[in-house]
């Protein structure tokens, strides 16, 4: 018992620094934000009733509000450019997210049947994970550059835009779908090696005798990746499959990183590809008192991530084998 007791301490001061820093830097700001969600007019600027004036109360960490609310909320919901990015993110989540969990699994499947050279496909596919995503978006969006990109030399195609590229007038060429097109190229690209790096590892922790069965019984490769392979993995693709969709709708990097424009389409269409976090955080480079309509909209966008992940749980009752 006294042994124990020790251990726990030794645990407690291990673990002290890294619960700090959770404490400040993750879960405060979680808080905050939810709270910021209702406070209306929130801002850094004013003084409030604190210093003596009666233009609002003071939040414990600073800044005035005027009211507690739902008046954030109403702002967010009737602002058409929060509509235009809930679609654009949803768009990119339907698209990206079964294309990237597909292909992850057909290529870990593929690289696990690879006796020679396992090691040096697993290295290769896994080099965008541990690559910077602004250089990748900018490799991407040199191959799909409009005068001198590969994939336009490829097609035979030069002068095709994809995601820049303008008319004589000045106006933009691209449209959303070409856009949409080498976003999605980039997303799967990038979210490709975890989700192999995954599959591989319950492949490989799969108990060879069901796959010897088969084989007596003469089933059909296809035959025994949908009755022993899916099922056998299916808590991994559960898993893949809810944080894929997470990591979908909370994309904001990869757009920055595509068009590199600082904006989130090509000249003339700053906001065409724009997603809710760009939404947020546009609102929150504003200052002033857009923090709160900021923090309305990360709340609904929490609640519909927690939705859809609630909604996933459900589904998975039946078709989950642990």
């Amino acid at each position: 018992m006294i042994e124990y007791k020790k251990d726990g301490w030794r645990a407690a001061i291990a673990l002290a620094p890294m619960v700090f820093f959770m404490l400040v830097f993750t879960f405060w700001p979680i808080i905050n934000a939810f709270i910021w969600a209702f406070l209306e007019d929130f801002s850094y600027g004013g003084k409030g009733i604190s210093h003596g004036e009666l233009d609002g109360y003071r939040w414990i960490t600073g800044g005035t509000f005027i009211k507690v609310g739902i008046d954030n909320f109403k702002t967010v919901l009737t602002d058409g450019l929060f509509w235009d990015a809930l679609k654009n993110t949803a768009i990119i989540v339907i698209v990206s997210v079964p294309l990237t969990v597909i292909l992850g699994l057909a290529i870990a499947v593929g690289l696990n049947s690879i006796k020679r050279f396992q090691g040096l496909y697993q290295t290769i596919f896994f080099l965008p994970y541990v690559t910077n995503t602004i250089a990748l978006g900018m490799v991407f969006a040199t191959l799909f550059h409009q005068n001198y990109g590969l994939v336009n030399k490829v097609f035979k195609n030069i002068g095709f835009a994809w995601i820049n590229g303008t008319t004589f007038t000045g106006t933009s060429e691209v449209t959303f779908w070409t856009a949409l097109v080498v976003l999605t190229a980039y997303t799967v690209w990038n979210g490709l090696a975890f989700k192999i790096i995954v599959f591989l590892s319950g492949l490989q922790s799969i108990d060879k005798q069901y796959y010897q069965a088969a084989q007596i019984d003469a089933a059909p490769r296809w035959r025994v990746f949908t009755k022993i392979t899916v099922p056998l993995l299916s808590p991994m693709i559960l898993y893949i499959t809810i944080t894929s969709f997470i990591g979908a709708f909370k994309a904001y990097s990869s757009v920055i990183a595509v068009f590199g424009t600082g904006k989130y389409g090509p000249d003339g269409e700053p906001n065409m590809m724009i997603t809710v976090v760009g939404y947020i955080y546009d609102k929150m480079a504003i200052g002033g008192t857009p923090y709160g309509v900021a923090s309305a909209a990360s709340l609904i966008l929490f609640f519909i991530i927690l939705i859809i992940t609630m909604l996933q749980l459900q589904v998975s009752k039946k078709r989950v084998h642990y």
